[in-house]
């Protein structure tokens, strides 16, 4: 039986409340959750010393003090702008290996003992052309393995991989998941593992129907995702919508469905984490009533 927590990603403080101390004491009192996801878009891992330790040594005494438990750190929004591990550039491949030992190295000055996320973006020339994709999907697979080995010497556990709504992110299909994460764990240095998302399984081009379906997602790939992004979503786009009673009305998330098909994967312990990203323009006050509604509403399931 799968055991459940719920958390969330705190990536709802991004530029709004960018002080631990707040966006914990949020999490902590007003959310009422243990668990949070940290998103690197409030603190860059490359940052310089000293603003580097001293906010490291501000999250670790704050997340103390009030109980709160860091599963996992992640890419956020700003790396999800890059190409990373598959930019065409090898240079530019190399500076997104250094992003990444920069974050496994923060991951363990925080405590905490899995990161991961957005990996990679192949550009448009290599992914319509074979030979181009399939030589870059090679060094994506390298480069995973040798962050494991990073992430290992840091005493990390595991790296994690999210499958993306975009056909040149890999993956984006069921199958292609299974296959990529078999070959990216050949040797690896700690296990690389998955953080499917509800809201991604909506690319253009996809194998089988299924991919389509999040619920599947869940079936077939649940117990190799130690984490889950909760959103809601109407299965058309990548929404990140709260669970609130206008857009439950509209999407397609059921948290019940959601536990029954993370159980049939025989999944043993799972964090859902809530990933609601509101518009920067969006009124504080909205913000955090949202997140206080989808939280409450996860909480008779969970």
């Amino acid at each position: 039986m799968t055991v459940f927590r719920l958390g969330v990603n705190n990536c709802f403080a991004v530029k709004r409340w960018p002080e631990p101390r707040a966006w914990t004491e949020i999490v902590a009192t007003k959310l009422d959750v243990k668990y949070v996801q940290f998103s690197f878009d409030l603190l860059d891992p490359r940052s310089k010393d000293p603003a580097l330790t001293s906010m490291i040594t501000e999250i670790r005494d704050t997340i103390r003090d009030y109980g709160i438990v860091i599963h996992s750190t992640f890419t956020g929004l700003a790396a999800y702008s890059f190409n990373l591990l598959m930019h065409p550039n090898p240079l530019m491949r190399y500076d997104a290996l250094d992003w990444y030992i920069s974050a496994i190295r923060a991951t363990k000055e925080m405590g905490v003992e899995s990161t991961g996320g957005h990996l990679a973006a192949m550009s448009w020339e290599y992914f319509i052309d074979d030979t181009k994709r399939k030589y870059i999907t090679e060094i994506l697979l390298e480069n995973i393995r040798l962050l494991s080995h990073a992430a290992r010497s840091y005493g990390l556990k595991s790296i994690l991989w999210e499958p993306m709504p975009v056909v040149r992110e890999p993956p984006y299909t069921i199958n292609g998941a299974k296959i990529l994460l078999r070959r990216a764990n050949e040797k690896a240095g700690v296990p690389v593992k998955l953080c499917i998302d509800l809201g991604h399984s909506c690319a253009w081009k996809y194998e089988s129907k299924r991919d389509l379906d999040p619920y599947a997602w869940l079936e077939e790939l649940g117990s190799e995702s130690p984490v889950i992004h909760v959103q809601q979503t109407d299965g058309k786009a990548d929404r990140h919508w709260p669970f609130t009673e206008e857009y439950n009305k509209m999407g397609i998330i059921k948290p019940d469905k959601v536990l029954e098909a993370i159980e049939r994967s025989g999944a043993e312990e799972v964090l859902l984490a809530l990933e609601i990203i509101h518009p920067f323009e969006e009124r504080e006050e909205k913000v955090l009533n949202d997140m206080i509604e989808s939280v409450r509403y996860w909480k008779e399931y969970v």
